[in-house]
Formats: structure tokens, sequence, C-alpha cells
């Protein structure tokens, strides 16, 4: 084993060790996890580095960490379950489930608009503080009353954290619980997978600081000189939802570093987990992984369907993602093991999801959040297609 990884491979998985190991070079402070589970055996389970630089405290088999947008693919194996369930139906209109969301000009809004970025309600129109983004109540109240951004299933843009709560209060709407609770009752504890859409007051010591790398700071830097003034940018609000959030959506003790906002039910970006949870998840929506199955193959293949692909509604350089019900499908910016692969990365480098293909769950986090060419959870996939003969 690599100086300062631990954990396990089985033989054969020799190089997706190799590659998780490079992606600690020239990071001082990373701390980071993989897990894969393969044809719902684990044959990945590896972490290393620090969970908290700043005390000197390690990352250890159990650390969990934001895992941002990957929420969103947690959110979207809810809204499967319910619509294989009967309870949700992805071409009706949201008003059937939210009826106050029917307004200014949403009243067509369907719950597949919503779960693929296609709403118009990628951003909120009124700035929202700290204080509004940790009260459900207040945000969703907010944007059911919001005129879109644009014609909804006009064209799409990436609803960043707006997401979840949309997504989410569908859900709520459907099941009577919050998305957190749901999540934990249906999904998280059948699996016993240490994941979160809301923190545990007890789980908050052993998570994972975040630290932004100096690829994501130059990023969001150039992104702000390119800003035209008195031109709101609704791409960068999408992120900062008007000031709640820095465009990079942590800071030293604030944003997603705040135990606030981790105890708060954040569905677009704020799940926290552990690589090991994330993979068992993943694996479980297309095999039996530790006696649960969580999707079947029906409900998968119109789940995974492309719905939202292409330029989008704002000017972001591609190459540009595809979208399903909610998950993230295999494009240019995200291969994954095949071309059959759904899931979801998320800001900073983590990146999870299920290979029916490979027959594969897949979890990579980090706390050291970089962009501009990070290729660390991408050489780790590149690494395990090869392992299983499939490149």
């Amino acid at each position: 084993m690599s100086a300062g990884i631990h954990g396990s491979v089985e033989p054969g998985f020799e190089s997706v060790r190799d590659a998780f190991a490079v992606g600690f070079e020239g990071k001082p402070g990373m701390g980071a996890a993989l897990s894969v589970r393969h044809e719902g055996r684990t044959v990945v389970d590896l972490w290393g580095g620090a969970a908290d630089d700043r005390t000197g405290r390690e990352w250890v088999e159990d650390t969990p960490s934001v895992i941002f947008s990957c929420t969103k693919g947690l959110v979207a194996i809810l809204a499967a379950r319910l619509v294989e369930g009967g309870r949700l139906d992805y071409d009706a209109p949201v008003s059937r489930y939210w009826p106050e969301f029917a307004q200014a000009g949403k009243e067509r809004v369907r719950v597949k608009d919503l779960l693929s970025h296609r709403s118009g309600v990628s951003a909120p129109r009124a700035d929202l503080t700290v204080d509004d983004i940790v009260d459900w109540d207040t945000v969703v109240a907010t944007l059911a009353a919001q005129e879109p951004l644009w014609e909804p299933d006009s064209g799409y843009a990436y609803h960043a954290i707006t997401h979840g709560w949309l997504a989410g209060e569908v859900i709520r709407r459907v099941t009577g619980m919050s998305v957190g609770r749901y999540f934990a009752e249906n999904v998280a504890g059948p699996l016993a997978a240490e994941a979160w859409i809301g923190l545990p007051p007890q789980v908050e010591p052993r998570v994972a600081h975040l630290r932004v790398g100096p690829t994501l700071a130059e990023l969001t830097r150039q992104q702000a000189a390119a800003r035209t003034p008195g031109v709101v940018d609704w791409s960068e609000r999408a992120m900062t939802l008007g000031g709640a959030l820095a465009p990079e959506l942590v800071e030293e003790e604030a944003g997603f570093n705040d135990p606030r906002i981790r105890a708060a039910e954040i569905p677009g970006a704020g799940g926290i987990a552990t690589a090991r949870a994330l993979a068992t998840i993943w694996s479980a929506t297309i095999v039996e992984t530790d006696g649960v199955r969580l999707l079947g193959d029906e409900v998968l293949q119109t789940a995974t369907q492309v719905l939202s692909e292409g330029k989008p509604v704002w000017d972001v350089p591609g190459p540009w993602p595809r979208w399903g019900a909610g998950f993230q499908l295999d494009s240019e910016p995200r291969r994954y093991v095949t071309a059959r692969g759904f899931g979801h990365d998320g800001a900073g480098g983590q990146s999870a999801f299920a290979d029916p293909g490979a027959g594969v769950g897949f979890a990579y986090v980090t706390n050291r959040m970089e962009a501009i060419d990070d290729h660390r959870a991408t050489d780790v996939i590149d690494a395990l297609r090869s392992a299983l003969g499939l490149d």
C-alpha cells in the first residue's frame, strides 16, 4: 500500500489504488476516500490524507465529508423510488403535489422539468441569507412564488442549489416526510449507510474540514473578472443564492464548513457521506447489495432517458453534461465506466455513480476542492475501466 493510503483492494485492482494515490501528489493537506462495489461486492475501499489539516486530524475509514451535488443523485434515487411505487409521475405537473408552485408562469412545469433543470427556477430572484437557507419553509415559499427566469421547458440551466429544495418539496408533499427523513428511512437506514441529508449533531465532529484549492480559487476569480457590472450573472447567483454562500461554496468557518448549514436539509448540495456509504447506495440501485435493491430496471430505463443536453440557457462554456430525471448521464465532462453509467458529480472533485454496464457502484470524495483540470476522479475511473477489461 502506498505511504499514507489505507484500506484494501482486491487482486486485479491495484492500478485503481495507484491512481487514487497519485491524486494526492502536490496537494498538501488533502484528504480523500474511494470505494468501489462490483456486482455488489466491495473490491476497492481506500482512504488517506488529512480530514482537518488545521489540527492534524487524519482521514480514517469512517470519515464523512460534504458531497455537494452528489446529493442531487440521491434525491433522484428517492424520486425514482416514488415513481416506481406509483406515488409520483414524472410527467405530472408539479402543482398536482405542490399546489402553491403553480404561480407566476410555472403552472405547466412538470416533475421531470424540476429534475432535469428545466423549470426556470435555477436561482432565486430575491437575495437569500444563511438564516433563510437553513429554514426549509422560507426557501420553498420563495421559490414557489417566483417568476421563472426563462420559459419553463424551453431550455435548461443548472439548478445548482435550488434543485434540491424544488425536488425535495415534491418528495415532502408526496411522502409527508422531509427529504432527509425519507432518505434515512428508505435508503441509508436499510443499507446501514453513513449518509445524511441534514447532519445529526453527534456526527459533526467526524466530518472532514473543506479546503478551497488554488484551481477553484482561480476559476472563481476569473469568473468574477469576466462579469459585466450591473448585469446579473444568473449562473453565479445559482451558487451564491444572492449572498448566502460564497461562489466556492466554502469559507474557513462558513458555507459548507458551517455546522448550522451542514445540519440543515439542503438537498441540492448539502449531503454528507462516507465514500463507502455512497458506493453501497449506488450499487444497490442496480444489483442487490447487502440484501437491498433500491430501484428496478424499468424505472431506471425511464429515469435515465436524456431530458437535457447541449448548450444551456446561460452562456456557460462547454463541454456540457447531459441529464435524465435528476441523474447526470455519461457525457464528455463526466465519463463513467461505460456509456450506461448514471449518478452525479459534486463541486470540488466528488463523483458518485452506478454503472449497470460494468456492475459498479462508485464513490470518490475529497475535502480539497479543485476545479481547473482536476483529473483525480477521472483518473481513478479510467483505471477502474482498465481493471475491468472494459477500455
